[in-house]
């Protein structure tokens, strides 16, 4: 294998785990980054989606004890915990939909430079507005939704398909929207991107399992553990920081990185 494409891999894995659970769009960050550095990956893009479970696990780790313990609740027939898992259920259930059906479409068509770049600064706005003008929340802990609101949540955050909107943006700008309190709509956009990605890694590995060899699973596993790591060293802190600063300055990075982004594409083709 390749040390250079090795290396590649750790810093894509970096990125992605830094930037997974802020409003910034991972997705978004790895194909600039591809574009860039002339990344060579496995096949069918599998590898910027496959990695992104790295940094799911790291949220299984933070929130072990809340999810051993749903899950003992679930085999005592505990009533919250059947509630909050249902809820998951709810929320994940319009992207497994939309994204069976649009998959094709979104990997060849919106997995562009161009796309993210447009994308980062909308959706910048966006956060403006939500963070401007949202309503008084009304949901204090994540214990309290319903699975019409949890469903309402997973709705906004299909709007993610198209890489740059940022899948925890989404959600938890659909949250507060509806809702919920800053720091109640990112820890549940943390336990919404479980089912998601998982479901998402999966899906995509096994299309593109016929034209993986040994080097592309080695890649894959790099960046894999570099999310995994670079996750842990942020879930934490963005609760805390979002519940202080909240999401304008991430706004502010989002046009920085998209207008870069153009200013960088349209110099290329010049």
């Amino acid at each position: 294998m390749d040390p250079v494409t090795l290396g590649m891999a750790v810093l894509l894995g970096v990125v992605e785990g830094l930037t997974e659970f802020i409003p910034v769009s991972s997705t978004g960050h790895l194909i600039l980054l591809v574009d860039l550095m002339g990344f060579k990956g496995p096949p069918g893009k599998v590898f910027e989606v496959a990695i992104q479970l790295g940094a799911i696990l790291a949220i299984c780790w933070v929130y072990r004890a809340k999810l051993i313990g749903t899950a003992r609740g679930l085999l005592a027939k505990d009533e919250p915990s059947w509630q909050f898992a249902y809820n998951l259920l709810m929320g994940f259930l319009p992207a497994m939909v939309l994204g069976a059906l649009l998959h094709g479409f979104i990997k060849s068509v919106l997995f562009s430079p161009w796309v993210v770049s447009v994308a980062l600064i909308a959706g910048a706005g966006a956060i403006v507005a939500v963070e401007l003008w949202k309503p008084a929340p009304r949901h204090e802990t994540v214990d309290t939704f319903r699975p019409w609101l949890a469903f309402r949540i997973g709705l906004f955050q299909t709007l993610a398909m198209v890489p740059g909107v940022s899948r925890s943006g989404a959600t938890i700008m659909g949250a507060m929207l509806l809702g919920a309190d800053r720091r109640v709509a990112t820890e549940f956009s943390f336990f919404l991107a479980i089912p998601t990605m998982l479901a998402a890694t999966v899906y995509d590995v096994y299309k593109n399992r016929g034209a993986l060899g040994d080097g592309d699973w080695l890649t894959i596993l790099v960046g894999f553990v570099s999310a995994f790591i670079a996750a842990m060293l942020v879930v934490r802190w963005l609760v805390g920081f979002v519940g202080r600063h909240g999401f304008i300055p991430f706004a502010v990075y989002r046009v920085v990185v998209g207008l870069a982004m153009l200013a960088a594409l349209t110099l290329g083709r010049a």
